[in-house]
């Protein structure tokens, strides 16, 4: 029994020293010329097939979503926020999407692979390591289910009928938070919150993500990819100033975030399109590290 034992610890150990040597040297080739080998793609499809299945399958699903007024503000949205990526009825995606790896598939088809609740969740909050993006943070509600809408839709729709509803809706446009600067107007009763909201550190913590905070800075609590362009964030609640410009209250720092070209003209801090809510929610999170 011994030698059995032995054997599979010894099978064990190779096979983890020949995964680290495989990462180590690095012998899988990342590049988005290639791409995925066969098996890894299979093996991420599996993955996230069943991972979106899991997290949406208790999302109640709005009445009326064929209704011509929510169909026709998808179409605004996915105009907007979506064919660049993935196209539409006659329409290729543009220079981005179609360099992206994995390929941003067309979603003319959809709404026969995926349940209403789903695809809601898949637009809401994105799919890690794909480049599809989170919406949560970006678009209200109605919108969210409205591009839910117009993809239920599109399956049914040639490309005379896209071009169609797209001139249709010429006119109108499905602006994000940072383009309005505004909350969801959405009332609370169908809104969806990104995160608890009874622990305002996971909302904070979010809010750092989905404004690139973490892009450039170190924030503690948040998990990224070690940054090095800007300063890290620990101990933020003793310093004194603020970009050296103004002092560290929670009014200034929501100030600074919203607008530090207009605080510190030049500074290498861009504006992010930070809404006054969430410009709070991280003022408060930073102010209490440290």
């Amino acid at each position: 029994m011994k030698t059995v034992w032995w054997t599979l610890l010894t099978a064990a150990g190779a096979a983890l020293a020949g995964a680290a040597a495989f990462v180590y040297f690095g012998l899988y080739d990342i590049s988005s010329v290639t791409g995925h080998t066969q098996p890894v793609y299979s093996l991420l499809e599996v993955t996230m097939k069943r991972s979106v299945q899991l997290r949406s399958a208790d999302i109640p699903v709005p009445q009326r979503m064929s209704a011509p007024e929510v169909v026709a503000r998808g179409a605004v949205c996915y105009r907007d926020h979506c064919v660049q990526c993935h196209g539409g009825p006659g329409v290729a995606q543009n220079d981005i999407g179609k360099s992206l790896q994995p390929l941003p598939g067309p979603l003319v088809d959809a709404a026969r692979r995926w349940q209403p609740q789903e695809l809601y969740w898949i637009t809401r909050h994105g799919i890690k390591m794909s480049g599809m993006p989170a919406w949560q943070m970006r678009l209200p509600e109605r919108d969210l289910w409205a591009v839910v809408g117009f993809l239920e839709a599109l399956p049914l729709l040639s490309p005379a009928d896209y071009q169609a509803r797209m001139a249709a809706v010429a006119g109108q446009q499905c602006q994000t938070f940072s383009q309005t600067r505004t909350a969801d107007p959405t009332p609370p009763a169908v809104r969806r919150p990104p995160v608890d909201p009874s622990d305002p550190d996971e909302v904070a913590r979010l809010a750092l993500r989905q404004y690139a905070c973490t892009a450039c800075h170190t924030v503690p609590g948040t998990i990224d990819s070690a940054p090095q362009v800007g300063p890290p964030l620990a101990g933020f609640g003793q310093r004194t100033m603020i970009a050296g410009r103004l002092p560290n209250t929670e009014d200034h720092l929501v100030a600074w975030l919203m607008a530090p070209q207009k605080i510190k003209p030049g500074t290498a801090m861009p504006d992010m399109g930070v809404t006054p809510e969430h410009a709070r929610q991280m003022a408060r999170y930073l102010r209490a590290l440290r």
